[in-house]
């Protein structure tokens, strides 16, 4: 076992597909990743693939510790190929990820192009064997998606805060040739206690553009956070512009406490999405939801760019929300609010459109 120095070979080709790990692996390897399962009280995780999921690997559960060179693999994550890790020499905690080692210039190849960044978490040390890569990241104080499902929802300034930081990350990715794809509130992790310092947990679901073309194809992502041009048959998609939707989506559920499009069902979730109509919830300042909507819209190219996002009024200024009324905080984090039908909340959708894009272009 030998830590391996972070180098592309001369004239490897850049990946610019999704990287897929094998299913069929031996039973050292815990099984392949999938999302967060299990019923949670009030925002849930994204758990429903696009693309069909592959059949389940059954692979017999870690009883005992494992060493890996200065480290020793405790538990893993359930159904994942993350450990918690001890660092002997120092008693420090690490997250280590477990990759096949025939993947390793994929895997590393994000990190190679991305220049170091405060709100990027990267590996520590990485080691190769003859069957695996093992990366060893610092481990996090929670990530967003629980602390969201925690307060329910996040007053303006903590919101502002949180959410400058992670459009931060956004546009360092995307002016670097990275496109994020998979992008959701659970990829934001937090680096101190008092989480108010995030960093994007890893680049594991990046794809490396080689030029400035950021065309598309494959069509995997998290249902919640979907843009409506990737469930659209044509056959390519600006990867920007779909990271700059799940970042909306992201945003209105820091600021509602519930996904702006929810269904049970994921044809209705995607017809849902599909058509773009929302209702933000009360409270929110007219810059919020300007933001929100110049986020969300059904059109890529009328979406603003990453870059854009950081000079928009809101996360330039500092803004006194509206107090909620009671009847909103009241409402099931679960059920799409209730109220206007799909109808009225479009023609509301289109007037307030109309009076928020004065406040930003």
């Amino acid at each position: 076992m030998q830590a391996t120095a972070l180098a592309i070979p001369e004239g490897a080709p850049s990946r610019k597909k999704r990287l897929e790990l094998d299913d069929d692996l031996d039973t050292e390897c815990p099984t392949q990743k999938h999302a967060r399962c299990g019923p949670q009280p009030r925002l849930p995780s994204c758990q429903l693939p696009l693309s069909p999921p592959p059949a389940p690997v059954h692979t017999p559960a870690v009883t005992t510790a494992s060493r890996l060179g200065p480290y020793v693999l405790l538990e893993p994550e359930e159904g994942s190929r993350t450990y918690r890790t001890l660092h002997c020499p120092t008693g420090t905690e690490y997250i280590c990820k477990m990759y096949p080692a025939c993947e390793a210039l994929a895997v590393l190849e994000p990190y190679l192009r991305l220049p170091h960044h405060c709100h990027v978490a990267r590996p520590v040390e990485v080691l190769t064997g003859t069957r695996h890569l093992y990366a060893f990241f610092p481990r996090p104080h929670g990530d967003m998606h629980s602390l969201v499902r925690r307060r329910r929802r996040l007053l303006e300034p903590e919101a502002a805060a949180l959410f400058r930081q992670m459009a931060t990350i956004l546009a360092h990715c995307h002016q670097h040739g990275l496109v994020l794809r998979d992008l959701k509130l659970q990829r934001f992790v937090f680096t101190d206690p008092e989480r108010t310092k995030l960093v994007l947990e890893n680049l594991e679901d990046a794809c490396v553009l080689t030029g400035p073309d950021d065309s598309l194809w494959d069509k995997h992502a998290c249902p919640a956070y979907v843009g409506p041009e990737i469930l659209s048959s044509q056959p390519s998609y600006s990867g920007k512009a779909a990271d700059v939707w799940s970042l909306g989506v992201a945003l209105f559920t820091m600021l509602a406490g519930h996904y702006p499009f929810q269904d049970s069902e994921p044809a209705l979730l995607f017809g849902k999405i599909h058509r773009g109509a929302f209702a933000l919830p009360e409270g929110l300042s007219a810059p919020a939801r300007c933001l929100v909507r110049c986020l969300l819209r059904r059109e890529p190219a009328e979406r603003l760019t990453a870059s854009a996002i950081l000079l928009h009024p809101w996360l330039r200024e500092n803004v006194i929300p509206t107090p909620p009324s009671r009847s909103s905080l009241c409402e099931a984090d679960q059920v799409v609010p209730e109220g206007l039908g799909l109808e009225e909340v479009e023609e509301e959708v289109e007037e307030e459109g109309e009076r928020d894009v004065c406040l930003y272009g």
